[in-house]
Order: structure tokens, then C-alpha cells, then sequence
């Protein structure tokens, strides 16, 4: 059985054991009964990074490698969104080289479907002025999207938190954008909690508030909403918006503690997903979502929830740096071949929580080649000072 030094909070080692078993990839793409989108992330390219914190250069191939991985697990994918590092890494000009390779890639893939996120990022929050600029802003890039044939997600924008005074002004950008847009838009709510930029989103930092702006906004663009994705880390605010959308529009979870729960859901009353855990738990979950649509909730719950405790820990405060995580165990498993993220994001998180990660992943089946993430620990641990035993 294989084994390895892991470090444990006390600064002592341990010995740990693998215990897990990789999940077996389908003989063909999966049917869900859930719309699944995994937000998937970029790969660096560490031998071309001359100036990794201003303008990080990016591995096309390994990139779109880990799409094709995705859509054939029955993924749909919502792409250039904050798992791609948006405005942490990746400017406007990479998202839309990126939107661009992906939205080809799509076209050669049978099946293959994607959404893109549309914001306001090449317009610095501090320099915006007034109300027009981001409109201005978000036309730009919806624009762009649907002028590449792909269809909008509305990203929350850092710039209209900081010029916008009430829920009104949010009803009119938001109005504005959805009136002109020639497809439906999936809405997304992204909590403080991933952004504090985005602290008072909706024009309040009251829930009930900023929850009665929102669906005002829903309600009076339904034909133009697809659905709108909640990431604020709390089932019960998410189902007191699922609850209250208007007939055809879908709820997404975006949380990242609780969508096992959330995605099963009761009865008539459940959550689609677009999720930054997919991207890291992929086999998992598309295992998980295949059963849930054959009726079979026993290994739906058996396969899916021991990923929680998993998505918690990488997902924990300051949550924005979740993207480590993810990238961590695309490391591990092979998708890519260093542990570096654009702007060195790798150093938001330190060994303690990589070494979590690892127990949690094997724990919940995650690691998908056990030998070959081993391996890489092992010299993650010795560059990080932690020799293994002869």
C-alpha cells in the first residue's frame, strides 16, 4: 500500500496510507437530469512565464485538454468565469483568447455546450465614474461573446458595487444589458465571501433586501434570464431564492459546501449546478449525477458526499483563493504537468492545506491515478522542506 510524510497541524509528520479507489470513467458521455456546468480553470505555462503577476502566459493545449476531459464526463463547461482566475490572473484580453479557443473547440466537439462569463474586469473598479461606464463595460463583453457565438453568464461586477448607490441602479444596468441581449443570460450572485470587492452586491448588505432587487431584476427580464447562479456558501439563502424565481427561470448552485444537498433537492424543488468543484472532482460527480437521473439516490449520496469535506476545505476562508486547490489536484491527477497557477497563485495557500487537500482527496476517491499523485506530493513535501523516509 502506498505511503508517504504527511505534515499535521502540531508540525509533526504522520505516515499516511492510500485507502482510496480512482472512479471508473463511463464507456460513453453520461445523460444527467440536472444541467451541470463545471467552471473550469487555465493552465500556466511556467516555460514561457516571463512576467507571471502582470501577464501570465497561458498553456493553450493543456487548457483545452482539460475541456475535453470535462465535456466528456457530460459537462457542460461555464467558461472565463472566477475558477479561470478572472481578475486574479487572467485579464480581459486572456479571457477573451480563451473564450474564443474554447467556443472552437466546442464546434468540433458532438455534444459539447459551454457559457461564457461576461463582466466589467477591463474597467478597474477605481476608475469607474459613473453608471454609463459600466453599462459601457458590460456591453463590451456580452457583446463580444454573442459576436463568437456563445452565450452570456453576467459576471458580478466590482465596478458597479462601487458606483452604485442603490437597488435601482442595479435595475437599470442589469435592465439595460438583458433588453439588448440576444440570447438568455445566466445571472450570477457571487457572494463577498469569493470577492470582498462585491461586499452590499444588489445595493444592500442585507440578504432580504438585496434578495427583493434581485428578483425585481428576474421578474421583469424573465424572457432574457436563463436561470441565475447563487455562490454565498448558505443552503437556506439559496432555497429562499430558488423558492421565489419565476416559472422558467433556473436556480444554479454555486455553493461550494452544500450542493450535494442542494442538487438532490425534493420532489420538484431542486438546484441545477454551476460549480467550481466540478472542475476538481469531475469523475466524481459526473458518477454521481449519472445515477441521481437513473433514480438511484443510494449512490448518488454514496459517491457524491464524501466530496464535501473535500470542496469545504479548499473552498475555505479567504475563500478567493480556492483556485489553488483546484489546480493543486489537476496537478495530482495528471491534467497538467507543474503546480504553478497565473500569478503565482499557488502561494495563496500553504503546505498544511495541501496536505488536507491530499488526505481528503484520497479519502473521497478524487485522486484518479494514486501512484502519479503520490509521486508529486512527495516532491511538493521535499521542495517545501519535508524529506520522505529512505
Amino acid at each position: 500500500m502506498t505511503s508517504l510524510l504527511l505534515p499535521r497541524q502540531d508540525g509533526s509528520l504522520e505516515e499516511y496510507r492510500l485507502q482510496g479507489s480512482p472512479i471508473i470513467r463511463p464507456a460513453s458521455v453520461p445523460r444527467f437530469n440536472r444541467i451541470a456546468y463545471a467552471a473550469a480553470h487555465v493552465v500556466s505555462d511556467p516555460l514561457r512565464d516571463a512576467d507571471p503577476w502582470g501577464n501570465p502566459a497561458i498553456d493553450w493545449e493543456a487548457t483545452m485538454a482539460f475541456r475535453h476531459h470535462l465535456w466528456s464526463l457530460g459537462f457542460k463547461i461555464a467558461e472565463a468565469m472566477d475558477t479561470a482566475q478572472r481578475g486574479m490572473g487572467l485579464s480581459w484580453a486572456g479571457a477573451q483568447e480563451l473564450i474564443r479557443r474554447s467556443l472552437a473547440e466546442a464546434r468540433s466537439v458532438p455534444g459539447a455546450d459551454l457559457a461564457c462569463g461576461a463582466g466589467t474586469d477591463h474597467l478597474a473598479a477605481a476608475d469607474a465614474r459613473s453608471i454609463e461606464d459600466v453599462i459601457a463595460a458590460y456591453e463590451e463583453q456580452v457583446g463580444f461573446v454573442e459576436g463568437e457565438g456563445g452565450r452570456a453568464i453576467m459576471m458580478a461586477s466590482r465596478a458597479l458595487a462601487r458606483v452604485a448607490r442603490s437597488g435601482d441602479d442595479y435595475r437599470r444596468v442589469y435592465g439595460h444589458i438583458l433588453a439588448q441581449a440576444k440570447d438568455k443570460i445566466v445571472l450570477h450572485w457571487l457572494g463577498d465571501m469569493f470577492d470582498p470587492q462585491l461586499k452590499g452586491y444588489w445595493g444592500s448588505g442585507n440578504f432580504g433586501e438585496a434578495l427583493e432587487t434581485v428578483l425585481s431584476i428576474i421578474e421583469e427580464n424573465s424572457a432574457k434570464v436563463e436561470g441565475i447562479k447563487i455562490s454565498l456558501l448558505d443552503n437556506a439563502k439559496e432555497v429562499a431564492l430558488r423558492d421565489r424565481l419565476p416559472d422558467g427561470v433556473l436556480c444554479f448552485t454555486g455553493d461550494d459546501f452544500n450542493y450535494a444537498e442542494l442538487i438532490e433537492g425534493g420532489g420538484e424543488e431542486y438546484s441545477h449546478a454551476l460549480l467550481g468543484i466540478f472542475d476538481a472532482v469531475a469523475p466524481s460527480a459526473s458518477k454521481a449525477l449519472a445515477a441521481l437521473a437513473a433514480g438511484d439516490l443510494a449512490t448518488f449520496r454514496g459517491v457524491i458526499e464524501p466530496t464535501v469535506p473535500l470542496s469545504r476545505k479548499i473552498f475555505e476562508a479567504p475563500t478567493q483563493y480556492y483556485k489553488a486547490g483546484v489546480v493543486f489536484l489537476a496537478w495530482l491527477n495528471g491534467h497538467q504537468r507543474h503546480f504553478t497557477l497565473p500569478a503565482g497563485l499557488q502561494s495563496a495557500r500553504g503546505l498544511l492545506h495541501y496536505a488536507e487537500i491530499f488526505r481528503l482527496a484520497d479519502r473521497a476517491n478524487v485522486l484518479d491515478r494514486p501512484e502519479l499523485a503520490a509521486a508529486r506530493m512527495r516532491r511538493l513535501l521535499a521542495v517545501l522542506g519535508v524529506e520522505q523516509a529512505a
